[in-house]
Formats: structure tokens, C-alpha cells, sequence
């Protein structure tokens, strides 16, 4: 047997070694290499569904917005639309005529809205546990300068026009009886 025989069982096991070494490093490159692109394809994956998602909830976010502004918008012109309608009903005249009697009194009372106001002792007589007394009725003005004339007839006899409204607001008066003539009478 020759010393340099290329049999020798060493060499050979060194040369497989090698080739083995040679094919594990080749194996994990390629191992690494797919894992890369698995990784890859599954990271593109995520931000692909990522956006998705975001694309779908600022979609969903947009139309909550917009149906929740309709719908306040809608409801806020109703509510106008019914203060409205309610004002209007509240202005209507009832009913007009005009009433006689004696003018007893005529002021401007309230504390957040100052009105005028007015009593009218019509005659007649009603019942009231210490005796008798006259019908009174309570009326309110809209019109400072019948107010002043009001002021100088105060004690007469007097007729009055008015006009009667379903429902006075605070502002124009305590009574739904709004007097817009007033004449003296003998």
C-alpha cells in the first residue's frame, strides 16, 4: 500500500466533510433565502391588509361622520321649523271685540320683561266672601303711547278694542287680551 494512495479512509472522510460543509452552507443560504422572501410576502401581506383595514374604517369613519351631520342638520331644522310654527300658532288672533268699563288701573310690571298691563272693571257683580264687588278684567298693551293715553283717562269710563291671541309669550304680556284702541265714553 503507497503512503500517498488517495484511498486513505482520512482524506476521504475530510474531503466528504468538506463537501458536506460545503452542501450545509449552500442549504442554509438557500433556507435564508426563502425564509427572506417568506418573510417578505408575508410582511407585504400585513401592510396590504394593514391599509385595508384603515382604507375600510376612515370609509366607514367618513360615513358615520356624514350621516350624524344629516341627521343633527335635520333635526335642528325641525326644531326651527316647530318654533316656528308654534310661534305662529301662539300669535294667531282668537278672537277680537271691545269691552266697557271703568279703567282702574294701568302699569308696568315683571322683572326680566317689563309689560304693560291693565284692569278694567266692567260693572256687574260678583260674589267674593267679604261682599260684593265688580267684574274685573285684566288685559296687556303692545303700544307705549296708548299706555301714556291710558295713563290720563285712568278712573274714566272708557271702551276699549282688543284682540285675543291663543297663548301670550313673556315678553308681550301676563293676560291673552291685547287692547290696540281705547275711547272715552260719557
Amino acid at each position: 500500500m503507497d503512503v500517498n494512495d488517495n484511498n486513505n479512509p482520512k482524506d476521504n472522510l475530510n474531503e466528504n466533510k468538506e463537501s458536506w460543509g460545503d452542501k450545509l452552507d449552500e442549504t442554509k443560504e438557500n433556507i435564508s433565502e426563502k425564509y427572506d422572501e417568506v418573510t417578505d410576502k408575508i410582511s407585504d401581506s400585513i401592510e396590504g391588509t394593514k391599509e385595508n383595514i384603515n382604507k375600510t374604517v376612515k370609509s366607514g369613519v367618513k360615513k358615520t361622520k356624514s350621516f350624524f351631520k344629516r341627521l343633527f342638520a335635520g333635526i335642528f331644522i325641525l326644531a326651527l321649523l316647530a318654533f316656528a310654527g308654534y310661534m305662529f300658532y301662539c300669535n294667531m288672533t282668537f278672537s277680537e271685540g271691545t269691552r266697557t268699563g271703568q279703567l282702574i288701573k294701568i302699569s308696568k310690571k315683571g322683572y326680566v320683561f317689563k309689560t304693560l298691563e291693565g284692569q278694567l272693571n266692567t260693572g256687574g257683580i260678583q260674589g267674593a266672601p267679604d261682599g260684593t264687588m265688580g267684574t274685573i278684567w285684566n288685559f296687556s298693551l303692545k303700544d307705549k303711547s296708548l299706555y301714556q293715553k291710558m295713563e290720563e283717562l285712568e278712573g274714566k269710563k272708557v271702551m276699549m278694542r282688543y284682540r285675543e291671541k291663543f297663548k301670550a309669550m313673556p315678553w308681550q304680556g301676563d293676560t291673552n287680551y291685547f287692547v290696540y284702541e281705547i275711547e272715552e265714553r260719557e
